[in-house]
């Protein structure tokens, strides 16, 4: 077991919690599922183990609007 900082949490649109922590030894980010979501079927996302980090979608942000002329 090695000590760990938590960097945050985030909510899946399958409804799992994520949360990401880096290990402090090794600078390494680790990403463990913290609770699965109730209408999840994914049967990689089991609470309190790890998923890797490259599969986690990233949530779509509209792009903001640059520049806005006024009149």
């Amino acid at each position: 077991m090695s000590l760990v900082r938590l960097l945050g949490f985030r909510t899946l649109t399958c409804g799992c919690v994520i949360g990401r922590y880096r290990e402090i030894a090794t600078s390494r980010e680790v990403t463990y599922v913290e609770e699965k979501g109730q209408a999840c079927e994914t049967y990689g996302h089991r609470r309190n183990h790890t998923i890797a980090a490259e599969r986690v979608p990233v949530p779509v942000v509209a792009p903001a609007l640059a520049a806005v002329k006024a009149s």
